[in-house]
């Protein structure tokens, strides 16, 4: 995976699985909202305070989060406590690649390569519930040549994969 942001002197930039390493996450977190913006603004779209704030919630962990736990947080907050709000927010932001839906989980991740074309694996702690975002071309790739051997045409592929993270890993050797 590639780093969130392009800044070699920023701690963790060079990390390949942001979610799974130390790094300066307020600055992890700084650089996806700054390129939301472009990205939406670039798609003729606009970030409104209830999206924002919703892509906000999203980017303080790297976990995922349900539909009702982002209601919650925007009731609270003083965006309406009804479900439309919090959906129609996390709908826009998938729509405009800012976010992604793990079914897994039922539940929504921001997208750690906002603006970038790309079709990710999600790398799901089973422990702590961490949500990482790893490169799956070949995957994909793969999955696209076995669909062509029998005709069948993707359109659209989830890869999840529960596991756990290093964290987790090293807590229970």
């Amino acid at each position: 995976m590639a780093p969130l942001h392009e800044h070699s002197d920023c701690p963790g930039c060079a990390a390949p699985d942001l979610a799974f390493a130390t790094h300066d996450h307020a600055h992890c977190a700084a650089d996806a909202l700054s390129r939301a913006e472009v990205v939406t603004s670039a798609a003729g779209a606009r970030l409104t305070p209830v999206r924002r704030r919703v892509l906000e919630i999203l980017l303080e962990e790297h976990w995922a989060l349900g539909a009702y736990d982002v209601l919650a947080r925007l009731a609270t907050e003083g965006f309406g406590n009804q479900p439309p709000v919090a959906y129609r927010a996390l709908e826009f932001l998938v729509e405009q690649g800012l976010a992604h839906r793990i079914q897994r989980l039922n539940a929504f991740t921001a997208c750690t390569h906002p603006g970038e074309a790309h079709a990710p694996a999600f790398l799901i702690c089973r422990s702590c519930s961490a949500v990482a975002e790893a490169v799956a071309g070949p995957v994909r790739a793969a999955l696209d040549e076995a669909a062509a051997q029998v005709g069948f045409s993707i359109e659209r592929s989830t890869i999840e994969a529960l596991g756990l993270c290093p964290a987790c890993r090293e807590a229970t050797a």
